[in-house]
């Protein structure tokens, strides 16, 4: 039998409402829509539903809007049924919503993290321990410690104990056989790069080798590191290693399918830090691309690098990345409309409404507060005083007449400017809402049990005599 939702909206977005699950056609599920009562959706409470919301419900989910402020777990219990909430906007519906009427679970991936600390040895151990716990916090699955050439990594050892007692995984990166051997017998969980020359340290102890070829390039070589781990029935991982761009990008992308092909059950690693340190592009997409030929051949561990500020949220951003092709992956479908932690710059549907839907609101508004809209066409300020549409938010400023109102105009400035930069950029606006910037700047954890506090310019104009 097919699940039963039900919608709870205000007066406002009602008739959006209907136009936009309307137009998603055939469902997997049923639904109907209430208006609570209110003039704009996000003002719903708690309370309000408790009142407002005829028993018994007769639906398997009740869905309110994203910026519902009250207890959804207090409401589940009153009514008998869950309470979710759905996306800030009503035109995310449709991705929320998904195939089967419930949006998509990212919570799962098959893909480990390495993230390398390149200058590890010059670091003091507290130092050190610090940066672990934050790669760690971003999704880091193992902590790589990158040893420098010609620069001996005195507290090696005590840094691979330290990093393990804080219950993470350590791989240490080196050239130098003697320091390789040293974290093995330390108790490093993984050992970068080993050879068919050097594959025997990873043999003598319990340690998990990284193999890749004796010379740039030769799978061949890599084969005979394989073989020789295969017959020491040791677990290894197989790194064919990938070039920056004009210095064997291409031919390295080659090998990656090459060895795929050859070896089909052979666990991979791929280390993404030559494509996102050294070229000059945002991280997230190039990110976006590497996870998605790690998807398609099953290359589950990834060594990941932050070197250049530019990549400052690299591990972030490999984690979102691998939720979302494996999603994908297992819906087989494209990945797009799982997640926009990606999407830092543009937005994929940065106008959450038309022109002519502004201009239906704005002559709705009997008061004199401003809001502010954007649209394809412009930014959009209106109130019950009249509605104007500008590219610039300087063009906007003569026509409010907040120039006696110091806090006032303060707050339509940043508001404005905000909403240009999102204009220009192609990115959501919302009012009163900082903008997403994805797995580039971490949002601030909402607490949405909870009504807003008024903001400073609000509180400041309050405190005037």
């Amino acid at each position: 039998m097919a699940e039963h939702l039900l919608f709870l909206t205000g007066h406002l977005a009602k008739t959006r409402l209907e136009r936009i699950l309307a137009g998603l056609g055939a469902t997997h599920f049923t639904y109907e829509i209430v208006d609570i009562g209110v003039k704009v959706a996000a003002l719903m409470t708690e309370e309000i539903v408790v009142r407002r919301l005829s028993r018994p419900v007769t639906a398997d989910r009740v869905v309110l809007p994203g910026r519902f402020r009250g207890d959804l777990e207090r409401l589940s219990e009153a009514f008998g049924i869950p309470f979710v909430r759905g996306p800030d906007e009503v035109a995310d519906l449709p991705a929320y919503l998904g195939r089967a009427g419930k949006p998509p679970d990212l919570t799962r991936h098959d893909m480990r993290i390495f993230a390398e600390i390149v200058d590890a040895s010059a670091l003091s151990l507290d130092a050190l321990l610090l940066r672990a716990r934050k790669l760690a916090a971003a999704g880091a699955d193992v902590i790589d410690l990158g040893c420098l050439p010609d620069t001996p990594f005195v507290g090696l050892a005590d840094a691979i104990a330290r990093i393990k007692a804080e219950g993470l995984a350590v791989s240490v990166d080196s050239a130098n056989t003697e320091e390789l051997e040293l974290a093995a017998r330390a108790g490093a969980d993984y050992l970068l790069s080993l050879t068919e020359e050097t594959i025997g340290i990873a043999i003598q102890y319990p340690t998990t080798p990284v193999l890749v070829p004796a010379q740039p390039g030769d799978l061949d070589s890599l084969g005979r590191a394989i073989e020789i781990a295969r017959k020491a029935k040791i677990r290894f991982l197989a790194d064919p290693v990938l070039d920056p761009i004009h210095f064997g990008f291409a031919a390295s992308l080659g090998r990656f399918i090459e060895a795929r092909r050859r070896w089909p059950d052979v666990e991979m690693m791929m280390g993404t830090g030559n494509l996102t340190e050294l070229t000059d592009a945002d991280s997230s997409g190039v990110t976006a691309v590497l996870a998605g030929l790690c998807s398609e051949l099953f290359i589950a561990n990834v060594l990941v690098v932050n070197v250049s500020p530019h990549t400052i949220r690299t591990v972030e951003e490999h984690d979102r990345a691998r939720r979302i092709m494996f999603a994908a992956r297992e819906d087989h479908a494209l990945p797009r409309g799982y997640d926009a932690s990606l999407l830092q710059i543009h937005d994929r549907s940065p106008f959450t409404s038309t022109t002519a839907d502004i201009e239906t609101l704005a002559g709705s508004v009997r008061d004199a507060n401003f809001r502010i809209m954007t649209a394809a066409d412009g930014i959009h300020i209106f109130s019950a005083e009249g509605h104007w549409k500008a590219e610039s938010a300087f063009e906007l400023f003569p026509h409010l007449k907040v120039e006696a109102d110091g806090p006032h105009a303060f707050y339509l400035g940043a508001e404005l400017m905000k909403a240009e930069i999102a204009w220009k950029l192609g990115k959501r606006y919302s009012q009163d809402e900082p903008l997403a910037w994805g797995a580039a700047s971490p949002a601030e954890v909402d607490d949405r049990t909870r009504l807003a506090k008024a903001g400073h310019t609000l509180r400041a104009k309050k405190d005037i005599p």
